[in-house]
């Protein structure tokens, strides 16, 4: 089990969290055939991995990628000997709090082959980036799935028509001044234009917010014959605080 304060830094810290001992499917909303190849994009100290190779049937290939080198050594050290086909790889790109070498860059290629990825995990984590940088994952997602791969992805989500001040080409809000991706809410609209220019499509509204404002989870797949791309709809939900809080 990560230590306490890893689990802190990834949000969840309950122990039942970590785990899956009915080798249950992490997420059942998605079929057994979608966790053959998974990449996890923010794995953290492997709070998904550790439920994964518990899993009955354990995915053949995880790649998990976290920007915080102390989490990924960890997972190295306590997952990877127990799970052959498992591997972590520290994302070497700029963060203010863990990777604060101002030379780094501030997005990187993700490390995965085109087209051979089957489950893409993305929790929590294009809730904390800014709009430079989801352009650009989200292109590199649809790089790596598979034809017929899917994606698990949350997103923090608000109206533009709301805020009449933002103009075109400013589709984002932040709650920190001091650390931007503390949490970053993007227009509903602009996000599916970007989708779509990515190669993406929203299948399925897998998980609407539990309260007003917070977190959509969606259903994505790649774009192409035989896939039908949704709206995601205006949150109508009731305003209050969800569980967990803070993300």
């Amino acid at each position: 089990m990560p230590p306490t304060a890893y689990r802190q830094w990834v949000g969840p810290t309950a122990p039942e969290r970590y785990d899956n001992p009915e080798g249950a499917l992490v997420y059942p909303d998605f079929g057994t055939e979608c966790y053959e190849s998974v990449f996890d994009f923010g794995c953290g100290c492997g709070r998904v991995a550790r439920q994964l190779i518990l899993q009955n049937p354990r995915p053949s290939r995880y790649v998990g990628i976290d920007v915080h080198p102390e989490l990924i050594a960890w997972c190295r050290e306590n997952l990877s000997p127990s799970a052959p086909g498992f591997d972590f790889y520290h994302h070497d790109v700029f963060d203010k709090l863990v990777n604060a070498d101002e030379n780094k860059p501030d997005v990187l290629a993700l490390p995965a082959d085109d087209e051979s990825v089957t489950f893409f995990e993305s929790l929590s984590i294009f809730t904390h980036i800014v709009e430079r940088q989801l352009a650009f994952y989200l292109r590199e997602a649809a790089r790596v799935l598979c034809p017929d791969g899917v994606m698990n992805a949350s997103f923090l989500l608000f109206e533009k028509a709301d805020f009449p001040v933002l103009g075109e080409g400013r589709n984002s809000l932040f709650i920190d001044e001091s650390y931007p991706p503390a949490a970053v809410y993007y227009d509903r609209e602009w996000l599916q234009r970007t989708l779509a220019e990515a190669g993406l499509a929203v299948v399925r509204v897998a998980e609407a917010p539990e309260v007003r404002g917070y977190q959509w989870r969606l259903a994505l797949s790649r774009t192409g014959a035989g896939v039908t791309s949704i709206e995601i709809p205006r949150d109508q939900g009731d305003r209050g605080v969800p569980q967990g809080y803070p993300l």
